[in-house]
């Protein structure tokens, strides 16, 4: 057994599980109503209730002394102070660095990266300024209509996910669009709605070598180029954010509209950067420190605030008790707003990259669940989809309900029925419904029933959610939730004692992708793979 398993608070967590795993949670409210003033807590405008979970007054103190003998505090201090934690990459890990607003220097391997943090900034807010004035206009002269970010992974869900949270805070007429599928058709319906005279492309790549982003990228300088008839274009048309300035001028982009970042900063933490330099340019670049700064003071508070009030520390106790004493495998994200559509997919590779992981810190097998399966989808939709099986499936799956108390816009009752949506699930999810309550409600509307109809109306509840509830999503509240969550998926990590930076498994697969690309380019028959393998690429040589 790992020391983790092996050590006598979580041998006394498996107890406690074992008591109270046939509790439920309607019970515990009916005894006891001061229960959601005991277990809720607030950050600035935002509250977060989790008095909807299955934990007695023994549970947390246990759990906390899980994280106290996991040295979590040591480990906190280590990712601020800008120790290498990422230890197989031999990385500091510093992305909280991009939102501090301090100009006090901040040493690491001899740059002061507060100096180069801001100088990055200000080059953003000039260039975006460019943009939204009509300065910076295209190579006909024309202004600049639509930008078009072309990323994958970090480089995409991070600052997709944020533009279109923002959509209310737009500035200007530019129209914002996304491109990481390498799949030609995400590309050829993008550029089909474009004006080749006012579309600005931002390649976002670390490398500039990511073979998804240099494909798209390569592609779109054509149809510029060959829509134009200017190879010149490119320098009006075409920004990087990179680290291989070699890459990008040979690509054909002027120096001076590379935007630098770091290699402490890692792919999903990016958007904070300039990687995230299409924020700026759909929103404003004061609305995107607004964003900063809710991070910022984000961090502040996880760093300060006592474990017992730390609403990271608390998801990711909440999420350990679930994952690795109930044996729930998924976690499932569900806001409750049109603009957070994609906040499920970002928090999916936010937490699944940094934390589906097998082996701890050390090299060593692990022999506990590590990471959750992340999933879900903006309400009230998934509850036509996939509450069914929430409500009543043999699965256990915890959720995360979201949702701002007011909206940017107004429609006769649109939000209150979304609000009580949003209340009636996590009611529901709660209490459930008995077997005599079906037979009460059958009998007072007067229907025929059975056994069998009454079993399949009964609702077990018990199922555990965590509910957000903040007053309206600016930029400052936005960036705030984004690092509760990320603290949070760094606190299980921690805990875990996993490398929560690196992700090696996206490796494997992408190598065997470029061995196999070459074998595409003729017609002759393949035998060199396994059966199942070459069967596929003889078949697809077939048919296409």
């Amino acid at each position: 057994m790992s020391s983790l398993t092996d050590s006598a608070t979580w041998q006394e967590l498996r107890e406690h599980h074992r008591e109270i795993a046939e509790l439920h949670m309607r019970d515990m409210f009916a005894q006891d109503s001061k229960r959601f003033d005991k277990l809720s807590l607030k950050f600035q405008d935002i509250l977060f209730d989790f008095s909807k979970n299955r934990i007695t007054e023994k549970t947390l103190p246990l759990l906390l002394k899980l994280a106290e003998e996991s040295d979590l505090a040591d480990k906190i201090a280590a990712l601020f102070s800008g120790e290498k934690i990422n230890r197989t990459e031999n990385r500091s890990v510093l992305h909280t660095a991009l939102r501090n607003p301090g100009r006090q220097p901040f040493m690491l391997d001899g740059r002061d990266i507060h100096a180069d943090i801001h100088s990055v900034l200000n080059k953003m807010r000039v260039f975006s300024d460019a943009v939204h004035s009509g300065e910076w206009r295209g190579y006909t002269g024309k202004v600049i209509t639509d930008v078009v970010n072309i990323g994958i992974g970090g480089s995409d869900l991070g600052p997709k996910m944020v533009v279109r949270a923002l959509q209310p805070y737009a500035k200007g007429t530019i129209q914002s669009h996304f491109v990481s599928n390498v799949a030609q058709a995400e590309l050829i319906n993008t550029l089909n709605k474009l004006n080749p005279e006012t579309t600005l492309f931002l390649i976002a790549s670390k490398t500039f070598t990511t073979l998804e982003t240099m494909t798209n990228a390569f592609s779109a300088r054509a149809w510029l180029v060959d829509s134009l008839k200017a190879p010149g274009a490119v320098d009006k048309h075409f920004v990087a954010v990179s680290t291989n300035r070699d890459k990008v001028v040979e690509f054909g982009i002027d120096p001076d509209n590379i935007f630098e970042f770091w290699d402490w900063v890692g792919g999903r933490y990016s958007l904070w950067s300039a990687i995230g330099l299409s924020i700026p340019l759909n929103i404003g670049m004061d609305n995107f420190e607004q964003l900063l700064n809710g991070a910022h003071e984000a961090d502040e508070y996880f760093k300060n605030a006592p474990f017992e009030q730390n609403i990271p520390v608390i998801m990711a106790l909440l999420g350990i008790w679930y994952n690795n004493f109930f044996n729930a495998e998924t976690h499932a994200i569900l806001p409750y707003g049109y603009y957070l559509r994609y906040f499920p997919a970002f928090m999916q590779q936010m937490d699944m990259e940094s934390n589906g992981k097998n082996i701890d810190i050390d090299g060593n097998p692990v022999d506990y669940q590590t990471g959750p399966i992340v999933w879900g989808q903006a309400g009230t939709n998934g509850q036509h989809a996939y509450y069914q099986l929430i409500h009543q499936g043999t699965k256990l799956v915890p959720c995360d309900f979201l949702i701002p108390g007011t909206s940017c816009h107004f429609l006769p009752d649109h939000r209150n029925i979304l609000v009580s949506n949003f209340l009636g699930q996590t009611q529901a999810l709660m209490q459930g419904k008995t077997a005599d309550q079906v037979r009460k409600e059958l009998e007072q509307a007067g229907s025929e029933y059975d056994e069998a109809l009454i079993n399949a109306k009964v609702f077990p509840g018990n199922i555990p959610t965590n509910s957000f509830l903040f007053k309206v999503l600016s930029p400052k509240t936005l960036g705030s939730l984004i690092a509760l969550y990320e603290h949070k998926v760094f606190v299980q990590g921690a805990i875990w004692n996993i490398n929560s930076f690196d992700q090696m498994g996206v490796e494997l697969g992408k190598k065997l992708s470029g061995a196999i690309f070459p074998e595409l380019q003729n017609d002759q028959p393949v035998h060199s793979y396994d059966s199942s393998t070459n069967g596929l690429i003889n078949y697809l040589k077939e048919i296409r």
